[in-house]
This record gives structure tokens, sequence and C-alpha cells, in this order.
């Protein structure tokens, strides 16, 4: 449902903005992609993230709804890396996006109960879904759900920014930087006059 496919250069803003919760200590799940061990004794992670900004209820709500965006199909997602307290911390420490994200909760779950006659937790996976997909594609669009579409908006770019810039995430990108290598490429184009002046493999 997020629509994965990102640009390079998004991913280096995603992980530019993400690098602000690097050093939380409150996380059990999620952790940054470029964090590095802490020196010292090692830090013992809470056994259960307390939410910053969101309510319990709430909270359970995000977790449902990053598990829907980017499921764990084959591969891990966005509930085993955590994802959900990732959106909650950028929440809590950003205001801009505090009334927007709360008050669309509480939109979700009205509408589920106009709609279907339960709120969100309560419907079946298939009923979430369908309550959904009018919000995150412009080809299901439908009149009167434009505040959905804008919550379900910010909750998919948080939900994103929060499982690519997580070491689940960051692997699922293959990205070449995390590839060991028993020794340093060279250029793949030796004959290339274009590359003579790169330098050969150091070791």
């Amino acid at each position: 449902m997020a629509g994965q496919g990102l640009q390079r250069r998004e991913i280096l803003r995603i992980m530019g903005m993400a690098g602000v919760a690097a050093h939380f200590p409150g996380f059990v799940n999620w952790a940054f992609a470029h964090a590095h061990p802490a020196p010292g004794p090692e830090q013992i992670k809470p056994a259960q993230y307390q939410p910053q900004f969101f309510s319990d209820h709430e909270y359970a709500l995000v977790e449902r709804l990053t598990e829907l965006i980017i499921p764990s199909d084959g591969t891990p997602g966005a509930r085993e890396a955590g994802v959900a307290e990732f959106v909650d911390f950028m929440v809590a420490h950003d205001r801009s996006q505090q009334y927007k994200l709360r008050t669309g909760l509480t939109w979700l779950n009205g509408h589920a109960e106009r709609t279907l006659g339960s709120p969100f937790l309560a419907l079946t996976g298939e009923q979430q879904i369908g309550l959904l997909e009018p919000l995150a594609y412009k080809t299901k669009y439908r009149p009167g759900e434009e505040d959905g579409r804008t919550f379900f908006h910010a909750i998919r770019e948080l939900t994103v920014m929060g499982f690519y810039s997580s070491e689940i995430g960051y692997k699922e990108l293959d990205n070449p930087a995390l590839r060991f290598y028993a020794e340093s490429p060279a250029c793949p184009h030796p004959g290339d006059p274009e590359h003579k002046h790169l330098p050969p493999a150091k070791w």
C-alpha cells in the first residue's frame, strides 16, 4: 500500500531526518540504520515502548496502520522494524504534525463507525484495507474524504521514512554500502579510457 519505489535522493532526505531520533534510548524495536554502538556499557532497552505523544489506544491504531502500509509479505515489514515507535517519537517532537495526526486518527475511527459500524481496530483486515484504499489511491478517491486523504498521506510518509531509515528497511534496499567485500572492489571497466585515472584497489 505504501508505493515503496523511492528515489535515491528521497532516501538521503529520509536518512538525514531520521538521524534526529537515532540517540533516543526508549526505542524497543526501531533502530537507526547508521547507528553506532555507544561507548561504555551496553544500554539495556526497555521491555516495552512507552508512547511519547499518542495515548495507548492511539498508539495501537498507529501500529496497525504502519503494518498495513508496509506489511510483512515474505520479508520483515513495519511491525518488525518498530516503525510505530519512530512515528510516535517524530510526532512528539514536531508540533506541526501533532494536530493533523491526532485529529486524523479520530476521523478514521469515526469514518469506520459511520461506514462499517465499528471502530477501525475492531474491523477485519479486509475491511480495514477496503477503508484505506480510497484514501491511498487517486483512482479510488471518493468525495467527502479529503480530511482522511490528508491524514493518510501524513501517516504514510512517516511510515516510509521510519521503515527505510531503520536497520531492517535499509537492508531491504539492498544498499551496496551494507555488503562486505573480502577486498576492495576495483573499477569494473578497466579498459575504458575515461577510467584510466582511477587508482587500483588498495586492499
